[in-house]
């Protein structure tokens, strides 16, 4: 919360491209040439490969950095176990999976001196973590910045802000996130998080599965959607030991539990790096909407920012999906998002002003759950505004909505099944739905 944090956030410099192999040195000449891991690195560095996928995946697909760090990561004492909080990890078997659509109001306000991984909560999930398979839905709400170090072992964290900016600090360098970005952690990077207002709240997709990649385009052709440009990788910076008052608590999620340890040193020493297994931020607002210029609307495939893939092409772990401002054309076609039921499961959230498919009771902060083959679709009132609505070109840019569609049903954690901010009465958005057929003869 403090003005030198913010200073330093605006300040960031980054590099860009997402998948790209980058390269930083925060210290010139910290940065082995022609070689990864030399007899002495320079500058007495330690060499260390972070893997985040197998050795063997295909090229396309592998990721992996070089990190190059004033004290290896093996240098720690054991992790003993803590409390997990509100942290839930698949599989989920505490609940049976819910066929109803479920809508909830934002997080309650927490305690003084929340931070961002105490202000966890799991709302539920799917597939098993041990496996390798499935996410978890998880929102944030912080009120104290991070003293002590996170990382997580089971999956990366896509963190969307909807209120309140975070600097988030981590072994590859600084990111700024603010409400209308995403951050990316990508699988056991170590980060602290430190916000730059009072509070700070949102969601987070632990994916469990094979990182995060952008959408194949298909017949849209080279450009579209979510330009690789645009995701922002820190450059190198390192907290020096030398200048830590005392021990540094480090956090590692594992198996779906929280293990923690005190560092003599702080782990975010990382002077150089290369490599594609990095951290990334990305602004929703430089999405490239594509969408019908004749008419009906397009399926929200069309909207996906970063998917998953499974060992079904074309079926995703998990989709990223944003409804960034856009226009309208369609001709003869009802604008918003059509009834629907979908064998995949939908979460969406909301991060400012409305969504187009609900005028009322979907908040920013808040979310709904639409769980597979669960019908769903605009409400009464939106369905009859829409029907009558002259069809002029129409720019929706007063809201900013996201979805986590995943392959298989989102089972709640009780916590989240029986949260007082669960809305009791979401079923009857869609009452009174009128009988409008009149048959010709």
């Amino acid at each position: 919360m403090s003005g030198d944090a913010r200073k330093t956030a605006e300040g960031l410099a980054y590099l860009t491209g997402f998948g790209n192999e980058h390269s930083s040195q925060a210290v010139p000449g910290a940065l082995p040439e022609g070689r990864n891991s030399p007899q002495r690195a320079p500058l007495g560095l330690y060499a260390e490969q972070l893997s985040g996928t197998a050795f063997t995946e295909p090229r396309a697909d592998n990721r992996r950095s070089w990190l190059y760090r004033i004290r290896p990561s093996a240098a720690h004492p054991a992790f003993t176990r803590t409390g997990n909080g509100a942290i839930r990890t698949a599989p989920f078997t505490q609940s049976v999976p819910d066929p109803n659509r479920l809508r909830w109001n934002p997080l309650p306000a927490p305690e003084a001196g929340t931070d961002f991984l105490a202000g966890l909560w799991t709302l539920g999930g799917n597939g098993d973590v041990t496996q390798r398979t499935g996410m978890a839905v998880h929102l944030y709400h912080a009120t104290a910045s991070m003293e002590r170090v996170f990382s997580d072992a089971d999956g990366e964290l896509l963190i969307v802000p909807e209120r309140g900016g975070l600097l988030l600090r981590t072994e590859f360098g600084l990111l700024h996130a603010e409400p209308g970005h995403v951050a990316l952690i990508p699988r056991g990077v170590r980060f602290r998080v430190e916000l730059l207002d009072e509070d700070a709240r949102g969601y987070v997709c632990e994916n469990y599965g094979a990182p995060f990649r952008l959408p194949d385009l298909g017949p849209i052709g080279a450009n579209g959607l979510a330009n690789a440009r645009d995701f922002k990788a820190p450059v190198a910076a390192y907290e020096d030991d030398e200048h830590t008052t005392g021990p540094v608590e480090v956090v590692n999620k594992f198996c779906g539990n929280l293990w923690t340890a005190l560092y003599d040193h702080s782990p975010l020493d990382v002077v150089a790096w290369h490599g594609n297994h990095v951290p990334y931020v990305y602004d929703l607002r430089r999405f490239n909407v594509l969408g019908t210029i004749s008419y009906d609307h397009p399926d929200p495939s069309i909207f996906t920012v970063l998917t998953s893939p499974s060992d079904t092409p074309g079926l995703a772990g998990v989709d990223f999906v944003v409804f960034a401002p856009r226009w309208l054309v369609g001709e003869d076609t009802f604008r918003p998002p059509y009834f629907h039921r979908n064998v995949m499961s939908e979460y969406m959230g909301l991060i400012e002003g409305a969504y187009d498919a609900k005028a009322e009771g979907f908040v920013p902060g808040g979310g709904s759950l639409h769980n597979m083959m669960s019908a769903h679709g605009p409400d009464r009132e939106t369905f009859d505004r829409a029907s009558a609505a002259e069809l002029k070109p129409q720019r929706i840019d007063d809201g900013l909505a996201f979805m986590f569609e995943t392959r298989w049903p989102v089972t709640l954690t009780p916590q989240a099944a029986r949260a007082e901010h669960l809305q009791p009465r979401y079923d009857d958005v869609w009452r009174g739905m009128e009988r409008h057929f009149r048959p010709l003869h």
